[in-house]
């Protein structure tokens, strides 16, 4: 009955800035460009997948990007190949705390110029995963505020699909999140929900936990509380490994309690579905043994699913555990594996 617990692709993001900035120049200094109509990076030759099937933007200097130059760069061409499965996917962007307009205007920019829709996460909810490996969020409901303020400035008129606060309804039907909390982040996030629909081209999908989760009859009055009626939809198994199948199963059963909402996946790692060795209460970090997931796209097994999407960042750690990294720092040999494990 856990949440993701430990989401984990928000820390380490302290370098967003200078990805956004050299991606923007990655993208509008290249001369040519392939058949799928993206601008190649200078490093991996990352270009932007067919927008018809797969409309959102591939970062060309991401994590997963610079490990593959670097594999060239020393000739393992098999693990580079293995690699680029990774970075030639559309990842979303985690806004970190420090200058989130700077993050959201160079994000959504490289994005525009590149004809494609940017994905961002907002994950900064005040009292965030209830003390766990990411734990940490806005120090008060007024620096929440201004920190939505500033990513729907810098997002502007431009085309964004926002994943809102991965676990933050979760956590308020669950017990991880404090009672005296509750009235707030249910403000928090309807206030949320409206800035950042009230932009022209803004889609935004409220989290909702995901197919561990046992039964939609209790998150889905939470959800509307939080704000979900006024947003595109809501988003499932975000950093987790359940199946698409599971997923889809899971996000029938909430939609039919809240209106008939579509809602979008999370199969950045869910290939081979959720691991179910070990304590039940760490199976959601760093597990073993699993795969990518299937890769991004509009084009999906059912009308209500909008989209297969890799928000948890393919490679970047759940937390210190199984001998990872801090949350959301990229690890090499995870990601390897992930992608080795991948048909």
């Amino acid at each position: 009955m856990h949440g993701s617990r430990g989401v984990g692709a928000f820390a380490g993001r302290k370098r967003a800035s200078a990805v956004v900035l050299g991606a923007a120049l990655l993208i509008t200094g290249c001369s040519s460009s392939d058949d799928k109509g993206g601008e190649p990076d200078a490093g991996a030759g990352i270009t932007q997948q067919p927008k018809d099937s797969d409309p959102f933007w591939v970062n060309p200097d991401g994590n997963a990007a610079r490990q593959v130059a670097a594999l060239e760069k020393d000739g393992r061409k098999a693990e580079a190949g293995q690699i680029r499965k990774i970075a030639e996917q559309p990842v979303a962007e985690w806004i970190s705390p420090e200058n989130p307009e700077e993050q959201a205007r160079g994000f959504t920019e490289a994005a525009e110029k590149a004809d494609r829709t940017a994905l961002l996460v907002l994950y900064n909810i005040p009292h965030r995963d209830c003390g766990q490996y990411s734990q940490g969020g806005a120090s008060d409901g007024n620096a929440y505020r201004d920190f939505v303020d500033g990513v729907a400035k810098g997002i502007g008129d431009r085309p964004a699909t926002v994943i809102l606060e991965p676990d933050a309804v979760l956590h308020l039907v669950d017990g991880c999140t404090p009672e005296e909390f509750h009235e707030e982040r249910y403000d928090l996030l309807k206030g949320a929900v409206a800035k950042l629909k009230g932009l022209k081209n803004t889609k935004v999908y409220l989290d909702a936990g995901n197919a561990g989760w046992g039964n939609p009859d209790q998150i889905h009055e939470p959800l509307k509380w939080a704000g979900v009626d006024q947003a595109d939809g809501f988003s499932v198994n975000v950093s987790n490994f359940y199946s698409t199948e599971e997923s889809i199963s899971y996000g029938k059963r909430l939609s039919a309690k809240t209106g008939g909402k579509p809602f979008v996946i999370d199969t950045s790692r869910n290939g081979n579905g959720p691991y179910t060795a070990g304590a039940a209460d760490e199976r959601w970090c760093n597990p073993p043994g699993r795969a990518l997931g299937e890769t991004p796209t509009t084009k999906t097994a059912d009308p209500l699913v909008d989209a297969y999407l890799w928000v948890k960042r393919p490679g970047e750690s759940d937390g210190e555990c199984k001998g990872g990294p801090k949350a959301g720092q990229w690890w090499a040999d995870y990601a390897l594996k992930l992608a080795r494990s991948t048909g």
